[in-house]
């Protein structure tokens, strides 16, 4: 009788959790049998266990092998248990060392010739084996450089299941030759995956001259001075947007050029997105690290699952997760179905979602900075003086309460933006400041925040809980006289105090100010309620 044990991952939504891969051999009739709660695309991994290790001129044991996964109560899935089945089984039959395999861990799909093919979620996978202690891990080559990015864990990249024995039996390691030179890499097609968000996750154009992402510059929007005070709030704070106004008005090129004035992510910012977009298959190839905030902008024909995730048996990331730390755009906003809207409530709160299915419930990160754009009426000329809208009332009514008040409460700044006028486009002062200019002050507010913010577990104004605003940073004496009367006017509620509070505190650091005065709050509330105070002049914008 022979006996080996190895390790794997099996993920969880985005969290992963080892799995022991065990084999034992046994005299008797020769069957593969498969237990530990495995779903069909593990079961189907028998066939292909067997044909690469015969490929790989390696014998295959003649006795009944029993293949445990164990926990047995977690469900596991996928094709990346391959590697590890196979080195359980040799192990068992003692063509490799059980020792050398005891505390490996190890991630891979193998194909019929033995080749290791890559697979989705390796760095959360990799994460996870680094958290349960275990220090050596075994990838496909594709996916090294992506492994590697957890510290403290020596990777192991493999073309093959004959380098891979070699390796574990200290013997010359074989020569893997790459597919033909010019042929696309049928190896990176699991990476991939259609359908799944691919080109929806990354803003940037491309590398620039000196290296970093190049973005649309702000300055290609003539006139727009109140929107554009709203963009650099919105991405100085992290502050949810509406723009709202007529077709043509420029509401999605506005949208498409917040992405430039987001900072880079941080070291642990760029590990948290780079494992969700690992295990949604929207990982670019060759790119192991994402360092630019995501920009996701789902159709609005998308299903509540495709926003906030879903799927047959365990829950995949969705919009709001692929949008984390970055930037959920939803173009045409009340177009989207009412429940879908209305389940972005709880992630635009808690800064995640906890989707619950019959499989099991998944906890998906989904922190993300939200801009909706809408149109006043379904002809969308409701508020042109003369462009002739013939939409009733009524219709009006409806169009615009598709956004319902709870979500639009959740939302900081609101902002009409007017038609361009022919001054303003055809005229060279219409132009504003570009986008690196902005970004420099972005980036100077949020260096104020993270200062300020030092030792709590917040980065960004819009996290801050409105009972830390109120009694841990007080405001300026008299500044809050004008929200206040607000709220008794039933014009702001609790919440849209303590968001008008923190929009506050990110106009004044965007001053340069320790802390807000009347006019910041007067910005706060001219940017939420569309009630002009005079406080667009504070960041250079022109009344």
């Amino acid at each position: 009788m022979g006996f080996a044990r190895t390790c794997s991952v099996a993920l969880v939504g985005v969290e992963g959790v080892v799995v022991e891969v065990q084999a034992d051999l046994e005299p008797g009739v020769a069957a593969f049998t498969l237990v530990g709660l495995p779903d069909k695309s593990l079961v189907e991994s028998r066939d292909r266990v067997r044909a690469a290790v015969v490929n790989s001129e390696a014998e295959w044991p003649q006795k009944k092998l029993t293949v445990g996964l164990s926990p047995a109560s977690v469900p596991k899935g996928g094709s990346g248990f391959d590697l590890a089945v196979a080195c359980a089984v040799l192990g068992a039959a003692e063509r490799i060392d059980p020792r050398a395999i005891a505390d490996l861990v190890l991630i891979g799909e193998l194909g019929l010739d033995g080749r290791v093919r890559p697979v989705r979620g390796v760095l959360p996978a990799v994460l996870a084996a680094a958290e349960a202690g275990y220090r050596q891990v075994v990838v496909p080559e594709q996916t090294a450089g992506e492994a590697s990015l957890v510290p403290g864990v020596s990777v192991l990249g493999v073309r093959s299941l004959r380098q891979l024995i070699a390796v574990l039996n200290d013997e010359p390691v074989p020569e893997e030759e790459p597919d033909g030179e010019g042929r696309p890499d049928a190896m990176l097609a699991g990476l991939m995956v259609p359908g799944a968000g691919v080109g929806t996750g990354l803003a940037a154009r491309g590398p620039a001259d000196d290296g970093r992402a190049s973005f649309a510059d702000l300055a290609d929007v003539a006139g727009q001075h109140a929107a554009r005070t709203a963009l650099e709030v919105a991405a100085a704070g992290a502050h949810h947007l509406l723009l709202q106004g007529p077709p043509g008005a420029g509401k999605t090129m506005l949208a498409e050029r917040l992405p430039g004035l987001l900072p880079p992510l941080t070291r642990q910012e760029s590990l948290e997105v780079t494992g969700v977009h690992s295990v949604a298959g929207i990982l670019p190839p060759g790119e192991p690290l994402v360092r630019t905030p995501p920009y996701c902008a789902p159709h609005h024909s998308a299903t509540m699952q495709s926003l906030v995730g879903g799927g047959q048996g365990l829950p995949r990331p969705g919009a709001v997760s692929l949008a984390h730390r970055g930037i959920l755009f939803l173009d045409e906003a009340p177009e989207f179905s009412a429940k879908a809207l209305d389940a972005l409530r709880q992630p635009l709160e808690s800064g995640h979602v906890i989707v619950a299915r019959s499989a099991g419930v998944v906890r998906l990160p989904a922190r993300f900075l939200m801009v909706l754009a809408a149109n006043p009426c379904p002809c969308g000329r409701h508020t042109l003086q003369g462009a002739g809208c013939e939409c009733p009332a009524s219709v009006i009514r409806r169009y615009q309460a598709r956004l319902s008040g709870p979500l639009l409460d959740r939302v900081d700044l609101r902002v009409e933006v007017e038609p361009v006028s022919r001054s303003d486009l055809l005229g060279q002062s219409g132009r504003g400041e570009s986008t690196e200019t902005v970004a420099d002050r972005v980036r100077e507010a949020r260096d104020r925040a993270a200062a300020r913010l030092d030792g709590t577990p917040w980065s960004v104004n819009s996290e801050v809980p409105g009972h830390e605003l109120r009694t841990r940073w007080q405001v300026a004496p008299g500044a809050l006289a004008a929200a206040e009367r607000d709220m008794e006017r039933g014009m702001l509620t609790a919440r849209g105090m303590d968001r008008v509070l923190r929009v506050a505190w990110t106009a004044a650091d965007l001053a340069g100010r320790d802390r807000p005065t009347v006019q910041d709050v007067s910005l706060a509330l001219q940017l939420r309620t569309g009630i002009a105070r005079g406080a667009l002049v504070l960041l250079g914008a022109e009344p």
